[in-house]
């Protein structure tokens, strides 16, 4: 049934297998693209789904199957969501471009910023419907096997209007309806600069300093939290996005609060010798600064750091 597809997703990973079962519960035709796949086919997926307060018996993954498309096989699809890595998109996404129709749609969903700056020329260059979304989400998700993902926390997804032709009513609402706590909001770079905070204050600490996010919370490191803070809403601010400062740096001790736990993915990619996403998270801080003519030495220091450790 891969002539049915009209919905792709690029990138299979935890984040891009979980958007995948929740689209396909809601009834919609959703594939995977693999671009080094020689023909169509069929893959077996697993969903562990999230535990209840009241599940007391170890919950089963749900197996389920969706389409593989090819870069060849995309001439129905009206909508890409894109799951891969931020330091991937362009290689990812660039040759596919010429291969899907001319309205197709491209919903980015990654940690980091700066890829949707250097997609939207591209994404205007081409007339006749094409249009590029953002979003971020929070929802919890652990890839256990490469087909098995595992839901471990709801949280909030958000998704809204870049640039190009605006993505139609019905494939909208048909995100918003299979995305549980999803909406739709008008300014969508503010709510990808509140995200980036959070990720900046995070992930380099917690992978620097080889600590679960809850570290975090003693005093040692507030006055880099801060300094971390303090120059993103200087920067945003030159980009003409105003942010509340109070609120972010609430926001940021909330989630290593509520995430005290748990390892971020900049410190798992540096535990297991994987590229980092610092070049999107501190660098694109660091990169907005020097493109207004500021500097931004916290963040300068630890991308510098991470990219060392990195090595």
């Amino acid at each position: 049934m891969t002539h049915a597809v009209d919905i792709a997703i690029l990138g299979a990973g935890a984040v891009g297998q979980l958007i995948c079962r929740q689209l396909t519960v809601a009834g919609m035709n959703v594939g995977f693209i693999d671009r080094n796949a020689l023909e169509s086919g069929q893959q077996v997926l697993s969903f562990t789904p999230l535990a209840s307060a009241d599940d007391h018996q170890q919950i089963q993954a749900i197996p389920y199957s969706v389409p593989i498309l090819t870069a060849d096989a995309l001439d129905n699809i009206r909508l890409v969501i894109v799951c891969v890595k931020a330091y991937q998109v362009l290689d990812a996404l660039s040759p596919l471009l010429k291969q899907l129709p001319s309205q197709c749609h491209i919903l980015l969903l990654h940690n980091g910023m700066g890829p949707h700056l250097a997609l939207a020329p591209l994404i205007n260059a081409q007339a006749n419907g094409r249009g590029l979304s953002l979003g971020t989400t929070s929802q919890g998700v652990l890839r256990q096997a490469p087909w098995l993902i595992k839901q471990t926390g709801q949280g909030l997804t958000q998704l809204g209007h870049f640039t190009g032709a605006e993505l139609t009513e019905h494939y909208r609402n048909a995100l918003l309806a299979a995305i549980p706590s999803s909406e739709w909001v008008d300014a969508i770079v503010p709510c990808l600069w509140q995200k980036l905070a959070v990720n900046a204050a995070i992930n380099p600490l917690t992978a620097l300093y080889q600590c679960p996010n809850g570290k975090l919370a003693e005093p040692d490191f507030s006055e880099m939290i801060k300094g971390i803070l303090d120059e993103l809403v200087m920067v945003a601010a030159h980009d003409g996005v105003s942010l509340d400062q109070s609120f972010l740096h609430d926001r940021v001790y909330q989630v290593i609060r509520l995430t005290a736990g748990n390892f971020s993915s900049m410190h798992q990619d540096i535990a297991h010798q994987r590229q980092t996403e610092i070049d999107q998270i501190n660098g694109y801080i660091c990169e907005r600064a020097q493109a207004h003519g500021l500097s931004a030495p916290v963040n300068a220091e630890l991308w510098a750091r991470v990219k060392q450790l990195a090595v």
